[in-house]
Formats: structure tokens, C-alpha cells, sequence
């Protein structure tokens, strides 16, 4: 797996998190954040601490800051234009409350969008085609499609080019 698509991965991970129990303070919940990550890693790695042996706590590995300095801009992006991403998402999901889509779908299309209107450093049909693997991962395969569905209707308004040529 690419670093960038395991950054939309954890990106997804907070942003859920997030909306299902909001913070006053982003930046230190991004750290507790990260910081369970890496324990979660080492603990996949080297299996759970026994009783009483604190879990041997090596410093983040390039691989893992490199993820991080990706997904980062990525969750403070998608906060800050949130409610714009909430209104594109309404708009676009016919016969759709907001609250009904499922959590996972709704954040991976709040980052998504907020990808696709805010960075052009990202092609759009990128963020799609993240989007929806990412949503047939953490979801179904009916979010998949669902979030494609979508996605396809915000590129047809995107006033930019699909692909920037180099």
C-alpha cells in the first residue's frame, strides 16, 4: 500500500473519530492520535506488553512521518472546510439527510471533496478513485458505489481541470 493511500486511511480514522466524539483541542488530539497508531503498530509488531512491561516505544520511523506530514494537512482540511463539504454532500444526495449517511461514507466523502475543491496539487479522478477503494475497505461495496456516485457529480462541477498536464 502507498503512503499517501495509508494516509487517507488514518486521515479517515481521526476524521471518524472525530465526528463521533468532537475535540476542543485538534492539535493535542492529533498527537494522541498518532501516538496510538504507533503503539497500535508496535503492538502488532511485537504483540501486546505483558503485565507490567511497557511496550518498547521507538522513535516515529521516516515511513511513519512521512504519513503523518501527509495526513495531516489532509484532517485539518477537511475540519476547516467541513460544513462546506456538508453542503455539497446534501446537495448531491438526493433523498439523503446528512446524519443518515453512515459515518464512514460521510467522512471519507467530506475528505474527498475537501481534496477535490482545495488541493490541486491532487488530481480529482486521485481522490475518487481513493475514495471509493477506501470506502469498499472501511464500508461496503454499496458505499463504493454510493460514494462514486457522488464524487462524479462534484468533479462534473469542479471548475478546474481533471488532470493538470506536466
Amino acid at each position: 500500500m502507498g503512503k499517501r493511500r495509508e494516509a487517507r486511511e488514518r486521515a479517515i480514522q481521526f476524521l471518524f473519530q472525530h465526528d463521533l466524539s468532537p475535540v476542543e483541542d485538534l492539535p493535542a488530539a492529533l498527537e494522541r492520535f498518532w501516538e496510538s497508531q504507533r503503539a497500535a503498530a508496535i503492538a502488532e509488531e511485537k504483540g501486546v506488553a505483558t503485565w507490567g512491561e511497557p511496550a518498547d516505544a521507538a522513535p516515529p520511523t521516516s515511513e511513519d512521518l512521512a504519513i503523518r506530514e501527509f495526513a495531516d494537512p489532509l484532517i485539518r482540511g477537511t475540519l476547516e472546510h467541513r460544513d462546506e463539504a456538508d453542503g455539497v454532500i446534501k446537495k448531491h444526495a438526493k433523498n439523503w439527510e446528512l446524519h443518515r449517511i453512515a459515518a464512514v461514507d460521510r467522512n471519507i466523502l467530506r475528505l474527498a471533496i475537501y481534496e477535490m475543491l482545495h488541493r490541486d496539487d491532487i488530481p480529482p479522478i486521485v481522490s475518487i478513485n481513493e475514495a471509493v477503494d477506501i470506502a469498499k475497505k472501511f464500508s461496503t461495496q454499496d458505499s463504493g458505489k454510493f460514494v462514486n456516485g457522488i464524487l462524479d457529480k462534484v468533479k462534473g462541477e469542479l471548475l478546474r481541470p481533471a488532470r493538470i498536464v506536466k
